[in-house]
């Protein structure tokens, strides 16, 4: 029988996205970027600032050599602007003391401002072929409902991590498999209806 995570990874070759402009890329810069537009906000809202962003910093090297207040203009609409300021530090802080490189480990990517435990899986898992799952709100979604882990709180938190990391132990391709898990939390397992027909 296919396991969970394979479940997920055939669903999301046949019916997940596979247009985003961020997909398709090993590239760290691009995923990060991505990574952190996509906090807090709509995948269909961040398209076009996302394109426009890496239209005027299309490099982590462009990032890191421009000013702040050249990098605010382009996050402007957006909010949460704390995420565009971590974001102009964290890619001043990989020119200069990573020698731009991103680190490949979670853990080290952990350590660079406005990147937490989900980002630094992602990041790892889509760009360097780690087993690192993700816990995005789609996803806490979609193992409350399957799982039953329902309610609040740093218990709950760690309830869905230690089932994040024990689906992926024996798995290869870690990267589909958590947007596949993305895409079936925004397309299927919704919020406001969970499709339970159309689920794998």
């Amino acid at each position: 029988m296919p396991s969970f995570v394979q479940k997920i990874q055939a669903w999301q070759q046949q019916s997940g996205r596979h247009n985003l402009p961020w997909q398709g890329t090993k590239d760290p810069y691009r995923v990060w970027l991505s990574e952190i537009m996509l906090q807090q906000t709509q995948v269909t809202t961040v398209i076009d600032y996302y394109q426009r962003f890496l239209q005027r910093f299309p490099t982590i090297a462009d990032l890191a050599m421009a000013s702040q207040e050249e990098v605010m203009p382009y996050w402007a609409g957006l909010g949460y602007y704390a995420r565009a300021r971590n974001l102009h530090h964290c890619a001043v802080t990989i020119w200069q003391d990573y020698q731009g490189e991103f680190p490949h480990s979670p853990d080290e990517l952990i350590k660079l401002k406005g990147i937490g435990q989900s980002t630094a899986n992602s990041i790892a898992a889509f760009c360097f072929d780690a087993k690192t799952p993700i816990m995005d709100g789609n996803v806490k979604r979609v193992f409350g409902r399957y799982y039953g882990i329902t309610g609040y709180g740093s218990a709950i938190d760690k309830q869905l991590w230690e089932q994040a990391y024990k689906n992926v132990i024996n798995e290869t391709n870690i990267g589909q498999y958590n947007q596949g898990l993305m895409d079936l939390g925004s397309l299927v397992c919704t919020r406001t209806q969970a499709k339970c027909s159309q689920c794998p």
